[in-house]
């Protein structure tokens, strides 16, 4: 008479311990995606030195829509317009800070603190075809737009839109 195995002897019943494997595999493969994915969002910051100027919503500044932006949005102070050759690298919905570097002269550093400090920009518009490498803020005033002239500013990239 042949004599029963010990139950740890015996083979594991069912597909219980590879249903196991395959759901740690799974989950870790969740987790590394997921790490991955955070990583790329909050990868290193580009940073530019760019020349700014600013415009308004007058009719003389802009097209036949002067308080819509390229992409529909209304016009409100943190909406930026880049030249169309920034807007590989800035695509429409970037989130931006600026920082006032002063006029191209070396004059006035930091006079326009006030405006873009704690604020988020987006760049929702664009310039006219034959600028280059450009930004242009939008303000709520003329006087003001005059007054901020042409200007160095810093741009550091917050976050990009999702695609």
């Amino acid at each position: 008479m042949r004599r029963k195995p010990h139950p740890s002897q015996l083979p594991p019943e069912g597909p219980g311990i590879l249903m196991d494997a395959m759901r740690g595999l799974l989950l870790s493969l969740y987790l590394v995606l997921a790490i991955a994915g955070a990583l790329a969002q909050t990868g290193p910051k580009k940073v530019m030195v760019l020349q700014a100027t600013a415009y308004t919503s007058s009719f003389r500044e802009t097209d036949s829509t002067p308080f819509v932006t390229a992409t529909g949005m209304r016009t409100r102070l943190g909406v930026l317009a880049g030249s169309p050759d920034l807007l590989k690298a800035l695509p429409y919905g970037t989130k931006v800070r600026l920082k006032d570097l002063g006029t191209v002269q070396g004059r006035g550093r930091g006079q326009f603190s006030y405006l873009f400090e704690g604020r988020v920009f987006v760049v929702a518009d664009v310039m006219h075809p034959r600028m280059r490498q450009k930004l242009d803020v939008w303000l709520p005033d003329r006087a003001t737009a005059l007054r901020f002239g042409r200007r160095l500013v810093q741009l550091e990239v917050v976050e990009y839109p999702r695609r």
